[in-house]
């Protein structure tokens, strides 16, 4: 009886490990986001395969300039930002997934001119960050997929230090993991913004600390959060530098420490454009337009300060955006100016990254894995 036990358990479990080995994605599919001033047409979509090589899968929906997208809480939409300024108004859309095609449903005001980044949270409300107005929008998704009117607008104040920095300038904002805080970057002020969400009135609420100071000239304009949600890295565009915020138990925001995202005998112009986090908390990432190329660094994982590792090759000009494969083992990067995708294999060990294939791209500019 115990031998028969003992072969069904077996057959059991090989039935298991075959049927998981079996439902192993063969690719990852992507969309890409670009600028329409050239060839580029709208949001483009494509494979990364097992293998890290490319299949280009086409034109999935003319829109203009969608710089940055997102998906809805659930997947079923992909949210626009459309990085225009038409009578002093931007505008985000929304498409509904369906199968492999891209349905749309409406497009809204942006609350604000050149939206450059939006995002969603699990209620389904979506914050847009104004880069040129130095505005924040708030918006939610109806339950058909279209998105509502603008229900509120949070407007920056002040200036850096800088010429580039003579205005607000919301660059990106973001839902702090496991919280209701709202972070904007705004590399104009020079600062990061707080705020949450009145689900009552869908307003945008200031809360303490209301502002945090960046270095002189540093530019803010994207961050990561570090899995444990305690540090957060933020990536500044001007100085090419990334700070290391810590969070405390009591909402306190503390600047930790900056590090250099360039070699120190680099002197040519160079502005950081996007930074992202190994799922595993071990590996930081940041891109480099100029130098083009992928910072590495390592994670300390007691007190989550950063080690220099290598500089990547991004084998193409001005990497504006990169994402991590949802498995993380690869790289995908958007070069904008040299209109092409390249992927990397990632070593998880180590952060490492080896080039494997690279596939034309009209003006890409954000890449977001389904």
């Amino acid at each position: 009886m115990k031998i028969v036990i003992f072969i069904l358990s077996f057959i059991f479990i090989t039935s298991c490990n075959t049927n998981k080995s079996a439902t192993k994605p063969d690719s990852f599919p992507f969309y890409v986001g670009t600028y329409t001033t050239k060839d580029s047409k709208g949001i483009y979509k494509y494979e990364l395969n097992s293998d890290g090589t490319f299949k280009s899968l086409g034109l999935k929906a003319v829109t203009e300039n969608p710089s940055f997208i997102t998906f809805s809480s659930n997947k079923e939409n992909l949210i626009v930002a459309n990085e225009i300024d038409v009578e002093n108004s931007g505008a985000i859309t929304s498409f509904s997934i369906e199968n492999d095609t891209l349905i749309f449903k409406n497009t809204i005001s942006s609350g604000g001119t050149n939206p450059c980044y939006v995002a969603t949270n699990s209620e389904d409300y979506i914050i847009t960050a104004n880069y040129s107005s130095g505005t924040v929008g708030l918006h939610s998704i109806k339950e058909d997929g279209s998105l509502s009117e603008l229900l509120a607008t949070q407007k920056h104040t002040g200036k850096g230090t800088t010429s580039r920095q003579e205005s607000p300038h919301a660059h990106s904002a973001w839902f702090e993991p496991n919280g209701n805080t709202i972070i904007s970057i705004d590399l104009g002020t020079n600062q990061l913004w707080f705020s949450k969400i009145d689900t009552i009135s869908n307003t945008l609420q200031p809360i303490e600390p209301l502002v945090l100071d960046m270095a002189e000239g540093a530019g803010p304009r994207h961050l990561a959060f570090h899995p444990n949600s305690k540090w957060i890295y933020v990536l500044n565009e001007l100085d090419n530098t990334v700070t290391r915020i810590e969070k405390s138990s009591n909402r306190a925001y503390t600047i930790e420490e900056s590090i250099s995202t360039l070699p120190s005998n680099y002197k040519k112009e160079n502005t950081s454009a996007d930074i992202h986090m190994s799922n595993d908390g071990l590996f930081l990432y940041t891109s480099n337009r100029g130098h083009n190329s992928i910072a590495i660094y390592k994670v300390n994982k007691t007190n989550g300060t950063l080690t220099f590792i290598a500089h990547e090759s991004t084998h193409g000009k001005d990497p504006r955006n990169f994402s991590l494969s949802p498995s993380n083992d690869y790289i995908v990067v958007a070069n904008q100016t040299s209109d092409n995708l390249v992927s990397f294999k990632r070593d998880k060990k180590t952060g490492a990254l080896q080039y494997v294939d690279e596939i034309n791209a009209p003006t890409p500019v954000c890449v977001l894995f389904e």
